[in-house]
C-alpha cells in the first residue's frame, strides 16, 4: 500500500532487490531512480498472466546463481526466456 518510490527507498536501504506484478508504474520510478543516482537494488517484474511454474525456476536460478550485487541498478521481466 505504498507510493513507490518508497519501496524502492525501503529496497534501497536494505539492500534487497524487489519482486513485483507491478509493470505499469514501478519501472518509471526505478529509472528515475537510477537517472538520478541513486543505490537501487534490482527491480524484477513478473507479469500476472506468467505460468507460475515458470516464475517460481526463474527466480530460484537468480536466488542460486547470481552474485551479490549483480544485479544492481537493473529492471528486468520474468520471464527471462
Amino acid at each position: 500500500g505504498e507510493a513507490d518510490p518508497i519501496i524502492l527507498d525501503w529496497c534501497a536501504n536494505n539492500n534487497r532487490v524487489l519482486l513485483t506484478h507491478d509493470v505499469t508504474t514501478i519501472t518509471k520510478h526505478a529509472y528515475e531512480r537510477v537517472a538520478a543516482g541513486k543505490s537501487m537494488p534490482a527491480v524484477f517484474e513478473v507479469p500476472r498472466n506468467i505460468q507460475l511454474g515458470a516464475a517460481v525456476e526463474d527466480i530460484l536460478l537468480l536466488a542460486e546463481y547470481s552474485l551479490e550485487g549483480e544485479w544492481k541498478g537493473q529492471i528486468r521481466y520474468l520471464p527471462f526466456r
